[in-house]
């Protein structure tokens, strides 16, 4: 007796499928591509299409919904395209438990939708993101990349699937003596293997920065990333919830600038944002002959910055104080900062830096263990 029903597929089935899964497995978080080797990465087809609701009776899943409409078994709503691996794996679950004919289906089709929304985009509105964490204290830093897709819609959406993550994963803590030489080599070294292809490729040429760590280190990531290049900054907020997205806040902040009676001492910037820092622990580590300059708002704590606009009129406001402290300074005499601001100003600390115009920088951190601020690390031309 003849058969009903073939495997044999329409080649325009097959196209289509290709095409809305964008020659990639779908099967949940594999995305392996399919037109290529992986080991050799010579072009070749290695997919293989599977059936959601199997085509024998007495497969994985059976026919299911197909039962009394076996001709639409080979239609493309019931196909998948997988790598031999994944195909391998669902098919093992005889009695499609784990991988249910439900659950393929809605993983087929979540890809097929980001991939529609990936290749729908206007290339002028995609961003690479940029996640940087290092441990802080005994906290270790933790950036999601879900948050910060979340935090990009609907002004920019991903350039690519994953983000670029910058982070190491290691036990150091800040208040070992290796700490800082070894994250800033981590980071200077995966920023240019990383980064630097994609902003000489400028395709697109546009970058949205997440980061927790501690601040000398943010600040070393904006220098790397310098204002040149175009880039959002993005602060993780608390309150009323915490999100990464930038509120609506209307309220202006205005910065206050300190200058010090006397220019002929050894230049000093204190950021006071966060929270205040007295003179005091400034003196005890760099001695009384220290001119101090601050940088500060009415009332400084940890979550006064809520908007893009406090985030762009405190760049101003500390580009114009680096051109001040320059002019009453040498700029071959190293500034020595002493930081309290939130993620988002240290990062555009660093971007605000002109490398060939401002003098070299001198970072301190607070350390918990001690209870003091200590040396970190070095920014510019003492480096």
């Amino acid at each position: 007796m003849a058969k009903e029903v073939t495997r044999r597929l329409n080649q325009k089935v097959v196209v289509e499928l290709w095409a809305r899964a964008a020659g990639r497995c779908q099967f949940y978080n594999c995305n392996r591509p399919l037109y290529k080797s992986p080991v050799t990465q010579e072009q070749g087809n290695i997919s293989e299409i599977a059936h959601i609701w199997s085509f024998s009776e007495k497969g994985p899943r059976g026919w299911g919904i197909f039962a009394s409409a076996r001709k639409q078994l080979n239609e493309l709503p019931n196909l998948m395209l997988l790598c031999h691996d994944c195909h391998k794996i669902i098919d093992a679950d005889k009695k499609g438990d784990r991988y249910s004919a439900e659950l393929l289906a809605m993983w087929k089709e979540e890809h097929e939708r980001r991939v529609s929304i990936v290749t729908g985009i206007d290339p002028s509105k995609k961003s690479h993101v940029i996640l940087y964490g290092a441990n802080i204290g005994e906290e270790i830093s933790r950036l999601q990349p879900e948050h910060a897709k979340e935090a990009l819609f609907p002004q920019w959406f991903p350039a690519e699937e994953r983000p670029h993550c910058l982070s190491m994963s290691w036990e150091g803590k800040d208040d070992r003596e290796d700490y800082w030489k070894t994250e800033e080599k981590n980071l200077r070294e995966i920023f240019n293997r990383k980064i630097r292809p994609l902003i000489e490729e400028a395709n697109p040429c546009h970058f949205s920065i997440f980061s927790l760590a501690t601040m000398p280190l943010m600040t070393l990531l904006g220098s790397l990333m310098t204002d040149k290049i175009p880039a959002q900054v993005y602060q993780l907020h608390r309150e009323p919830h915490q999100t990464w997205q930038w509120l609506n806040e209307q309220e202006k902040i205005e910065y206050k600038i300190k200058v010090p009676d006397s220019f002929k001492h050894p230049p000093v910037l204190v950021i006071s944002l966060s929270a205040s820092i007295s003179y005091e622990r400034i003196t005890a580590v760099l001695g009384e002959e220290v001119s101090i300059w601050e940088l500060t708002i009415e009332k400084p704590h940890n979550d006064f910055l809520r908007s893009k606009e406090q985030l762009s009129e405190y760049r101003k406001t500390m580009r114009k104080l680096l051109v001040d402290i320059g002019k009453a300074h040498k700029k071959t005499t190293a500034l020595s900062i002493f930081p309290a601001m939130p993620v988002a100003c240290a990062v555009e600390f660093g971007r605000v830096r002109m490398p060939k115009a401002d003098m070299p920088w001198i970072f301190y951190d607070h350390n918990r263990n001690k209870s003091c601020f200590i040396k970190a690390l070095e920014i510019g031309g003492i480096e």
